[in-house]
């Protein structure tokens, strides 16, 4: 007798024709459930008599989904998007404090990260209350703001000397990763071995599903909890006609 208990690992591995070289398995990280379905649609024959006299399974899908809490570049790339995949990332600066000079008739904010160009602003706040202030070609008033996505200089005017703000922007850090996500032709997809293992009590079951591609993949934030991400994938028959394994100690 056998059972099963806990979430598993599960692991996909790139296999399309698009892709040269071995490629990585990319594991589903902090796996919190797998679910695999085997759905078939059955066709019933009836004669003159209210109950069916045969009955068939005709089409039959498999359908995977997945809840995972590691973030990972590499997987969504492999497994969803198969596009360009670089070194660097888009960060964001959150509430960096400036204070404005007090004796400039045109005050000016350098950000902190500067020469991590490209940059790009997110807005300008009054830390006394809040207010966000207005971007602008030509400030020229209080609550008026201008921002040189070049250099990273934020210029405010005179009515704006000494006050405190919080400026927030993004920046390109040189380490991380980051998907380029084009708008590639339909019919474009990634295909990848899928595995999930699960061991309980000396016992091991091993699904194997040769073919698989991912139809929705979520990334779901909450006010007070971690971000589980959902990946649904289909399988289906590869190019020598089967469909996969299942393995079970009995």
């Amino acid at each position: 007798m056998e059972f099963g208990f806990g979430s598993g690992i599960l692991t996909g591995v790139r296999t399309d024709t698009g892709v040269t070289g071995q490629q990585t398995p990319e594991r589903f990280g902090a796996l919190q459930d797998v679910s695999i379905s085997f759905q078939g649609d059955i066709k019933t024959l009836f004669a003159t008599q209210q109950f069916p006299i045969d009955s068939a399974r005709g089409k039959t899908k498999i359908m995977g989904k997945a809840k995972m809490a590691e973030i990972k570049a590499a997987m969504y790339n492999a497994l969803f998007f198969g596009q360009t995949q670089t070194t660097g990332q888009l960060k964001y600066s959150y509430n960096e404090g400036a204070t404005l000079s007090g004796t400039t008739l045109s005050p000016v904010y350098t950000v902190a990260n500067a020469s991590l160009t490209p940059l790009g602003d997110q807005g300008v706040f009054y830390q006394s209350n809040g207010q966000q202030l207005t971007a602008s070609n030509s400030p020229n008033t209080t609550g008026l703001y201008s921002f040189n996505a070049s250099t990273g200089v934020y210029s405010f005017t005179t009515f704006d000397n000494s006050q405190k703000m919080f400026v927030n922007y993004t920046y390109q850090a040189t380490t991380g990763q980051q998907i380029a996500i084009g708008n590639p032709f339909m019919g474009t997809t990634p295909t990848f071995q899928c595995t999930l293992f699960q061991q309980f009590e000396g016992n091991q079951v091993v699904l194997q599903l040769f073919a698989c591609i991912t139809a929705s993949l979520s990334f779901p934030t909450r006010i007070d909890d971690y971000v589980i991400q959902d990946m649904d994938f289909e399988a289906f028959a590869n190019a020598a006609g089967n469909v996969g394994t299942w393995s079970t100690g009995y």
